[in-house]
């Protein structure tokens, strides 16, 4: 079957939108391929149309669990078979569906790069046929990036393992010095293509709102725009106080964190996919692979510390093509809370040499003892018995783990885990259970092994497809069960561990490199500046600054952002005068021209060009001699 073929028997359409077939025959040819493509571009057809035409499976790497499960579920719909493996699952759970991958006839899977170098994933990848490996996200392999994640590194490896594969990166957002980093960490081949889609969204329009009572303001630009919205805010607490505050004010909201448990976040999220709720109020955890196309608003309470995030968060509004709005609240005490941002990621050198002393004292670790040893990592204590800061204790365990003396993992899903504290024969003898408690016991017995002997992890998600039981009902009933001791549970929690990667160091010896600590503080920086000069420009078009950053250079002003629509001294819109003094410029640059004939020259309303040059002429932007104009 052709490329259109398997596009219109699986998907309906006749057609691939933008750059879609350029990087479908490139991957499709064997090349390594890089696409740079603006939320909603439509990625996974990418990937998933070549993956059909050719034999064997299609390793998908992504750290998205949501969009795992979602487009697993929307290819099986299709008839397609897929599976992923993600945190929650069993190790049986994992080794099946492994097993499938080797002789089931799979088309796709889909994994987290954590698990891309466990040993019985690396075991069982030998005997798989890869057909191709795409990476989502990829611009997370880059140092130089906004999300850098180190698990990406791990994806050379992989390819080493199975070189006759081609790769395919994805990403949405990538400035020009990224997309070489990402060419280089994935070990793309001399023939490899780049194909980059036009990040402008016409139909987006970029506001900046300045005001010192954002509240007031939120509440306005919700009353004033319908739709469904989404609200970003920077810290958990902040989204709370935001959805009780859109609710006593008559709009519908909740609020979305990553300290929520799987199942508040699946329902929350699903009530604001169904429009039960119009706003999500949500930390930059929301988001990611959510597939809702009329989305009209995305309201920032507060600034993102680099133009990637911001665009990316803002780019989830006006995904069907229809007028949308992002906007940006802006106070005067932004700024400095953004320049503190530098601080807090990037604090001194000596600090991170007296968290790493003070880590050691905690876990009372000996000089020279320490490698390969695992610990769960109570942040909010630790602070208390060293008197720090969280924020700051994160970023130098950050900066240590890149450095290499210890990995530091944040609130780690660890799975729940049972067992039973009553003999075999003396749970049979038990006769006072329900219906449902019953089917549950009988159900966790058949599932795992070693339960009477040892904990064993168990998943309420997968339990409760096989009874047919919510996870609530699930959870209460262990939860009983505990109590009346026939068995000890102990809940999913999230744990941050740290893992000491070698050997304790003296506090003197600990070296910050260049390329770990400088480096990567000047990349920073960078993107707080640009993030700052966007939200406090008056004069140049919001969407083309945003463009420029990721070099991309645009001719023409958006004529919708606050900045293009707000009035100019020549009585012009701001964008329109831009736009016209930009013009005139360039042809005076390449020679003096007859004030007479510039009204032939632009296809523009001729009173709007005479205002244009009355102007420049005024401000001595440009001089007039014996009727000829020069710069």
């Amino acid at each position: 079957m052709t490329y259109l073929e398997i596009l219109k028997q699986y998907w309906g359409y006749d057609h691939f939108r933008g750059i879609q077939e350029e990087i479908i025959n490139s991957i499709g040819k064997g090349q390594d391929t890089l696409g740079l493509m603006p939320t909603g571009g439509g990625k996974s057809i990418t990937f998933q149309v070549p993956a059909l035409a050719k034999e064997g499976l299609c390793l998908v790497i992504t750290p998205l669990i949501a969009l795992m499960k979602d487009q697993v579920l929307n290819l099986r719909n299709r008839g397609i078979k897929a599976l992923a493996i993600y945190s929650g699952m069993t190790r049986e759970e994992i080794v099946i569906a492994l097993e499938n991958c080797i002789f089931g006839d799979y088309k796709f899977l889909y994994i987290s790069p954590e698990r891309l170098d466990t040993e019985i994933f690396q075991t069982k990848l030998r005997h798989m046929k890869i057909s191709m490996i795409t990476v989502d996200e990829s611009h997370c392999i880059s140092q130089w990036g906004y999300d850098f994640r180190p698990a990406y590194l791990k994806i050379a490896d992989i390819r080493k393992m199975i070189p006759d594969a081609p790769i395919l990166a994805l990403t949405a957002t990538a400035t020009p010095e990224v997309v070489k980093d990402i060419r280089l960490k994935l070990g793309f081949r001399e023939d490899s293509k780049t194909f980059r889609m036009s990040f402008e969204r016409k139909n987006l329009a970029y506001i900046v709102r300045r005001t010192e009572n954002k509240q007031e303001e939120l509440l306005h630009i919700l009353n004033s725009v319908k739709g469904s919205a989404i609200v970003y805010t920077r810290n958990r607490k902040h989204t709370r106080e935001v959805a009780e505050l859109l609710t006593s004010n008559e709009i519908t909201a909740t609020f979305y964190h990553a300290g929520l448990n799987n199942d508040v976040k699946d329902q929350r999220q699903k009530s604001w996919l169904t429009g039960e709720h119009r706003v999500m109020v949500a930390t930059n955890a929301f988001g990611m692979g959510i597939d809702k196309p009329d989305v009209r608003l995305v309201i920032h309470m507060d600034l993102p510390d680099s133009p990637e995030a911001y665009f990316q968060e803002a780019g989830r509004a006006g995904r069907d093509g229809m007028k949308a709005y992002a906007v940006l609240l802006y106070a005067k005490s932004d700024k400095t809370n953004l320049n503190k941002r530098i601080t807090d990621t990037f604090p001194d050198k000596e600090y991170i040499q007296e968290v790493y002393e003070n880590i050691n004292y905690y876990y009372q670790m000996a000089m020279g003892d320490g490698l390969g040893c695992t610990y769960a990592f109570n942040i909010d204590e630790f602070c208390r018995n060293f008197k720090h800061f969280p924020i700051q204790v994160d970023s130098a365990l950050k900066i240590l783990t890149r450095a290499g003396y210890l990995e530091y993992t944040e609130e780690q899903d660890n799975n729940s885990r049972l067992i039973f504290t009553l003999r075999r024969d003396e749970l049979y003898k038990l006769q006072e259970y329900d219906a449902d408690t019953e089917k549950l016991i009988n159900t966790i017995l058949r599932s795992y092994t070693g339960l009477f002997t040892d904990y064993a992890y168990i998943n309420e998600e997968s339990l409760s497809i096989r009874t047919g039981l919510s996870r609530q009902q699930i959870y209460e009933t262990l939860v009983m069960l505990s109590k009346r001791h026939i068995l000890h549970y102990i809940p999913q929690k999230k744990t941050p561990y740290i893992i000491y990667t070698r050997e304790r160091q003296e506090k003197k010896r600990i070296h910050l490199n260049k390329e770990v600590y400088e480096d990567r503080k000047e990349s920073y920086t960078t993107r707080i500046k640009a993030m700052i000069e966007y939200a406090s420009a008056e004069e140049n078009c919001r969407s083309r600054m945003l463009l420029r950053y990721f070099g991309e250079k645009n001719e023409h002003n958006c004529m919708q952002c606050d900045v293009c629509l707000q009035k100019h001294e020549t009585g012009l819109k701001t964008g329109e005068y831009q736009e016209l003094k930009e013009q005139i410029l360039n042809r005076l640059n390449e020679s003096p021209y007859p004030v007479a004939e510039l009204a032939s020259h632009f296809q523009s309303d001729t009173d709007k060009l005479k205002q244009t040059v009355s102007f420049l002429l005024s401000e001595e932007i440009i001089h007039l001699k014996d009727g000829i104009l020069y710069p």
